[in-house]
């Protein structure tokens, strides 16, 4: 979002943000792309469970909001499904309305239920998937429909037939990748997210226990179990908590990223900073199926794959070539002031016509 909001702004875009609270302090960086900036609490209680509507889109209503939302005539852009409360609102009927999907909702949460261990949140995430299943038809009052993948741009167009492709924004500009060599292969993720806990474990388990090559695997908050399995292996280094700098850093001098997921919806935006940034990225087809990112990895499906796929990247450096191939296919489809532009040609046309 930071990184949407500054690219719409150099774009000249004037911005009015509206969003949530979660225990942050209020950013005086925003302040530098937005005219006006205005936060609002979440409404956690826990009566929101039982409504039609899904917890995560009702736990986001606010009166203020939409008071201030009337304030103007302004196109909308809203973040996520998350945040459609008033998308069917009589009062915004008239105003041209843009939803940015960050993933088929309903797929995420059937995938997050499937590889949750807790048996009260796997059963939270099956519920919100059965809810914004049908909740997702709200679409059809959203001018246009902003899709985050090809794959998702083919299922909310084949739907609801106003959706375009709106590649994701990103904290990179140019591609920063080194030549030559490093000494190891690194996984990084949010380690409190079950699939990124399970994509952990699979490489520790399955991979990195079998074969000579060093890992790192570096997040937030990974779980007793992580620890344990870390632990077992003179080739696996666990550092958790490590600040965003210290993650690039990592990122950048890694021989490999390696990067599996058990998940295909959206697309995930640390394997594009790991395309930036790093130098060979081995995943599987999970990660990288129809992002037009697959001719820059290395796919390897399962633990031979990956362990033959770590051997030759091991034995090779990674060459000026590789990286000229990065940056004809990264900073065109992936430039942040490219898709900021798009954007706004989206919001402009529509206005042409209302």
């Amino acid at each position: 979002m930071f990184f949407k909001i500054k690219a719409l702004a150099e774009c000249g875009a004037k911005i009015i943000l509206h969003c949530y609270e979660y225990g942050r302090k209020h950013s005086s960086e925003l302040n530098k792309y937005c005219e006006q900036v205005h936060y609002y609490p979440r409404n956690i209680s826990k009566g929101n469970f039982f409504s039609r509507m899904p917890y995560i889109v009702t736990s986001r209503e606010s009166e203020e909001l939409l008071k201030r939302l009337l304030q103007n005539d302004y196109p909308i852009l809203m973040e996520g499904l998350h945040t459609t409360y008033f998308l069917k609102d009589d009062a915004l009927k008239d105003r041209v309305k843009i939803v940015r999907a960050h993933n088929i909702e309903h797929e995420y949460y059937k995938q997050l239920a499937s590889t949750e261990k807790n048996l009260f949140r796997r059963s939270y995430y099956r519920n919100a998937s059965f809810k914004l299943r049908f909740y997702e038809r709200v679409l059809n009052k959203a001018q246009w429909i902003a899709a985050i993948s090809p794959p998702d741009y083919h299922h909310f167009q084949k739907k609801y037939q106003h959706a375009f492709y709106l590649p994701a924004f990103h904290p990179n500009e140019k591609v920063l990748s080194r030549t030559g060599k490093g000494d190891y292969a690194l996984y990084h993720g949010n380690l409190e997210v079950a699939e990124n806990n399970e994509a952990a474990l699979f490489l520790i388990n399955k991979v990195f226990s079998k074969c000579r090559h060093t890992l790192l695997i570096a997040g937030n908050k990974p779980s007793k179990e992580l620890h344990a399995a870390s632990s077992k292996y003179p080739n696996v280094v666990l550092k958790a908590n490590e600040t965003p700098d210290q993650i690039l850093s990592l990122i950048e001098n890694a021989h490999v990223n390696i990067l599996p997921t058990f998940q295909s919806t959206g697309i995930k935006l640390k394997l594009i900073t790991a395309l930036f940034r790093g130098r060979h990225c081995i995943v599987n087809q999970y990660m990288v199926e129809n992002t037009g990112l697959e001719s820059l990895c290395i796919i390897a499906n399962d633990e031979k794959k990956m362990t033959t796929a770590l051997d030759n990247c091991f034995q090779a450096g990674f060459s000026t070539e590789e990286i000229e191939v990065r940056k004809q296919i990264l900073e065109s489809v992936f430039s942040n002031a490219s898709n900021a532009a798009m954007l706004i040609e989206k919001i402009g046309n529509n206005n042409q016509g209302s």
